[in-house]
């Protein structure tokens, strides 16, 4: 009886917590589906019954419509997954190779520059000087490149880095000094290889502001072949808003497709819009929380 009493006196609470985490889980994953019903039921339907897990009429209509233009659909991916790879692996590279430099102690200076680093999370030039200074001096507007260079460098990411850096053990640096490293060998032979955690962590911060970006290609993009998934999406739904208030448009074109897509194609455009990104956390959710923890050490 005593150890059935002692069983059962540890196995409970890790039931309570089990329990806890399944049911905050299912309200994480319930919307999602929630979404992903909507999206696949007939409009009619949503305005008649409201919304359900299970759709009451199904249909792919919102779907037809988001893909009514597949070529431009298609384009917008392949420029979003373009800008996204290229920009996260750049911003990687950029961010450990100053996140390394401002970790050691021999850097002059590595107080004040950790300072302005810090200074511009807090104020920034603006928007109009940044405009100006992208179409008229460094003549990026309408160029893929500037879709990269936005969000090239994240000052949160370099004291993130900074500070993950700041752990790795300063014995393993001097040692491959004394054998002759240079300061990119050492970087990138030792130091890198131990801080996957970090790398990945970053890495996927940098993938999913990449791939939400919309607002650099409505500021700088007018090139319809340019435009990235989010903000072509950004500009169906704004088409179709102006549709359903405008009475005449509306009626013209739902007698000749039907009623016209609101809801569905909105979390058509959800589901759209995250597809692939959100398969990296999986990949990299056992880095995750050990880069934050590391990366967060020291202040």
């Amino acid at each position: 009886m005593q150890n059935r009493g002692f069983a059962l006196k540890h196995t409970l609470p890790k039931l309570v917590v089990n329990l806890v985490f399944i049911v905050y889980c299912l309200l994480c994953i319930i919307p999602v589906l929630l979404v992903l019903s909507i999206s696949l039921t007939d409009e009619s339907s949503l305005m008649a019954e409201g919304y359900h897990l299970i759709p009451k009429v199904f249909s792919t209509y919102g779907y037809e419509y988001i893909i009514s233009g597949t070529s431009t659909i298609l384009n917008a991916y392949k420029v979003t997954i373009f800008v996204t790879v290229a920009g996260a692996f750049t911003s990687l590279l950029v961010t450990s190779l100053m996140g390394y430099a401002l970790s050691r102690t021999e850097l002059k200076y590595r107080g004040q520059i950790s300072f302005i680093i810090f200074f511009t999370i807090l104020f920034n030039g603006g928007l109009a000087p940044y405009y100006i200074l992208v179409t008229r001096y460094l003549h990026l507007k309408d160029t893929l490149l500037i879709l990269i260079l936005a969000l090239l460098v994240s000052p949160v990411n370099i004291l993130i880095m900074r500070n993950f850096f700041k752990e790795v053990p300063s014995s393993i640096i001097e040692s491959a000094r004394i054998d002759g490293s240079g300061e990119f060998r050492t970087f990138f032979r030792i130091v890198l290889p131990v801080s996957t955690p970090v790398l990945a962590t970053i890495g996927l911060f940098s993938s999913v502001g990449y791939w939400n970006d919309w607002f650099t290609c409505a500021l700088f993009i007018e090139n319809s072949k340019l435009y990235n998934l989010q903000y072509l999406l950004q500009a169906l739904m704004s088409n179709l808003d102006y549709l359903q208030s405008n009475a005449a448009a509306s009626k013209t074109l739902e007698s000749a497709l039907g009623v016209l897509p609101g809801e569905s194609a909105r979390m058509a455009t959800c589901i759209l819009s995250i597809g692939p990104i959100i398969l990296l956390y999986p990949l990299l959710q056992k880095y995750f929380v050990k880069g934050l923890t590391l990366g967060a050490v020291k202040a």
